[in-house]
């Protein structure tokens, strides 16, 4: 792939999709290459996929040649596109990202689908403010934004160690209107995590990679996401569903559940840890993938 100053000085919207396709095809693989390259050029021509096929033609001007240079640059260094353009799709919204924050993932995004499915079936008491829920390790504030905005009656908590992404949570919950209560806490600490309050419902996307998977994992993933929202110890890999538990059991409302993203090959582990605390009514969720990606425990 030639660089970025060999691009054509004329260049139609086609031949500006084949220049970003052919860019990424050794980087990443083909569904991932190909919505990368829908974002991009989404980007660069603020039309949709089927006006970009009815203008494929048409020439894009200096300023978007200039841009989708840069952008390729970047592409080329492995860097997620989401942090390129500082924006992420989550739920339907838009979300400021950046290398202080995990990008939103779409198994991510089924949990949230799955916890308002039954809140809404099994909760109608939820649209109310007595139901209040936490969101432990909010990141970019994907998940408690998107429940709020869903179930704009509910109390809604989010709390994350990093101050850098506690800036960006609430940045984004102004930009889509969502009243949260965010609090800046190690969780891992009990003394921190006493302030928080008693709540309903706990969601959380917390740490759960080994630092062993790290060779399997990729250069955009290793080299520009959060270490600290992705890994750890490999002696202790369930460490913050530990303190999860724990907290569930001082601060969790009779009835209440716990919702987790979990890492696929430790589902099992996860369960077995929440039953021996106390918890029941495990029930391990696939994602898309038909990968062990969530669980739900309760207390009552």
């Amino acid at each position: 792939m030639a660089q970025s100053s060999s691009l054509s000085l004329i260049m139609t919207i086609e031949e500006a999709r084949k220049e970003i396709s052919d860019a990424l095809k050794n980087i990443y693989e083909k569904n991932e290459s190909d919505s990368t390259t829908e974002i991009v050029m989404e980007h660069l021509t603020r039309w949709s996929r089927s006006e970009r096929v009815i203008n494929k033609d048409l020439e894009l001007s200096f300023a978007q040649k200039s841009t989708l240079s840069q952008i390729i640059q970047r592409l080329l260094l492995h860097e997620p596109i989401q942090y390129i353009l500082n924006e992420a799709c989550f739920a339907g919204m838009i979300f400021y990202v950046d290398k202080n924050v995990l990008i939103p993932r779409p198994e991510t995004e089924e949990l949230v689908d799955w916890i308002l499915k039954e809140i809404k079936t099994q909760n109608p008491i939820a649209i109310g403010s007595a139901y209040r829920i936490l969101d432990i390790g909010t990141g970019s504030g994907c998940i408690a934004i998107s429940i709020k905005n869903k179930l704009p009656g509910v109390e809604m908590w989010a709390c994350d160690v990093s101050d850098e992404a506690l800036n960006i949570a609430r940045m984004n919950a102004d930009a889509l209107n969502a009243t949260i209560d965010f609090v800046a806490l190690d969780f891992l600490d009990k003394k921190q995590r006493r302030q928080l309050p008693n709540v309903d419902l706990i969601v959380s996307n917390p740490p759960y990679v080994p630092e062993k998977d790290k060779n399997e994992m990729k250069k955009n993933v290793i080299d520009y996401e959060p270490s600290t929202a992705l890994f750890v110890p490999d002696d202790d890999p369930l460490i913050f569903y530990k303190a999860i538990a724990d907290f569930g059991k001082e601060k969790l409302n009779t009835h209440g559940r716990i919702y987790v993203e979990i890492h696929e090959n430790l589902g099992g582990q996860v369960i077995d840890l929440f039953q021996s605390k106390g918890y029941h009514s495990a029930e391990i969720k696939k994602d898309l993938q038909g990968k062990n990606r969530m669980i739900k425990v309760s207390l009552g």
